[in-house]
């Protein structure tokens, strides 16, 4: 008996499927040189056209089981036992495309229909079996539909059996597929199969600026990348106070501004406006020695900041990241230079009517008196 892992159906749903001996033998060649080639599978949903994606052994079925059983999807299973009927053949292959072509267009009538019926949700796709036999309706909403009016025309209209899906906003996604931000598809949309808890936690650990359209996917919600490195900054702010915390001591505030998780240090911004780095192994003696009243002489300022880092030193005006031969050199703005000269002789100019006015007082002061 041999085991293939196989995908099938628009949400992707991963299907292990167990061959025999003999059907394998039989078709060695095709089992062995043709992975994501097409098959005809019987699922939970019926008969469909699925891809080969290769072979798994004993430990690898055990951890794709492990992996998946914690990502459920709100009626099936994303890993889910499957039967293996036949290698699809040409025909089928064109039934396959053509059925994802005629899907477009009942999707636009679907739509028509739900308008309506002023259904307020959103339909996303629909999907058939191979057999046409049944149509599935994904759509997304926000409160409880009634759609049984509209389930019965939509019937009528197919001629086939309908069944209504109601999926998440990351699953439109995932079904939909597109761009992300970082310029590749979607990960939801070709290799990740499940969907993992981000919170507004994270963003704040990975020193992420608070921005929606910058931490948001095609979704809406928050992007699913910054899980991926996640476990290794809450490993290393385990062993430090949190992100943007102070240190107050009698010089001032020493305030975590980022954390570099490369080297493993932790930027810290000074009382007195200077950036540095310091190693986590070192940041309890650092921390030790500054509430002590005594200077940290292991400071080491950065060579390249932070965009935060630069970012904070723009905002706050400090200048003492740059030594005096780092400055970079500026050419005199001539604009700056007439604005300083006519406020130079507006204040010359008043000061010249208030000097003669004080001289002509004490005069006509001194007649008075006389």
């Amino acid at each position: 008996m041999r085991v293939y892992l196989t995908v099938f159906g628009k949400p992707r749903y991963l299907g292990i499927a167990k061959i025999r001996n003999e059907i394998y033998e039989a078709n060695s060649n095709f089992f062995e040189k043709h992975c994501n080639s097409w098959v005809v599978l019987q699922t939970q949903r019926g008969l469909e056209l699925g891809l080969i994606a290769g072979a798994l052994s004993p430990e690898q079925e055990d951890k794709y089981k492990f992996a998946t059983s914690k990502f459920e999807d709100s009626t099936e299973k994303i890993l889910q036992s499957v039967e293996f009927v036949r290698i699809a053949d040409e025909g089928k292959i064109a039934n396959y495309y053509r059925q994802r072509r005629d899907e477009a267009m009942f999707l636009v009538r679907a739509r028509e229909i739900a308008l309506q019926h002023n259904l307020k949700m959103k339909l996303v796709d629909v999907e058939y079996t191979l057999d046409r036999k049944k149509m599935y309706v994904y759509f997304t909403s926000e409160q409880r539909v009634d759609f049984r009016v509209y389930v019965r025309e939509l019937a009528h209209e197919f001629k086939t059996r309908i069944e209504m899906r109601q999926i998440g906003f990351r699953d439109e996604a995932r079904i939909v597929r597109g761009i992300a931000s970082c310029g590749r598809p979607c990960c939801c949309s070709y290799w990740l199969r499940g969907f993992s808890s981000i919170g507004i936690k994270m963003v704040k650990e990975q020193k992420f600026e608070l921005n929606p359209t910058k931490i948001s996917g095609l979704c809406g919600r928050l992007m699913c990348c910054m899980s991926y490195e996640q476990s290794l900054y809450s490993e290393l702010w385990a062993k430090l106070p949190g992100p943007g915390s102070k240190i107050k001591t009698d010089q001032g505030f020493y305030v975590l501004e980022s954390l570099d998780i490369g080297r493993e240090y932790v930027h810290v911004r000074f009382p007195s406006g200077r950036l540095v780095s310091i190693a986590i192994s070192e940041f309890q003696d650092f921390q030790e020695t500054v509430l002590s009243g005594k200077e940290w002489e292991n400071a080491n300022t950065p060579k390249t900041p932070t965009v935060s880092a630069r970012r904070v030193r723009v905002l706050r005006g400090a200048r003492s990241g740059y030594s005096q031969d780092q400055k970079p050199d500026r050419k005199p703005d001539k604009k700056s230079e007439r604005k300083s000269q006519k406020k130079f002789k507006r204040k010359h100019r008043y000061s010249k009517r208030t000097d003669s006015k004080r001289t002509g007082s004490k005069k006509a002061g001194g007649k008075h008196e006389s």
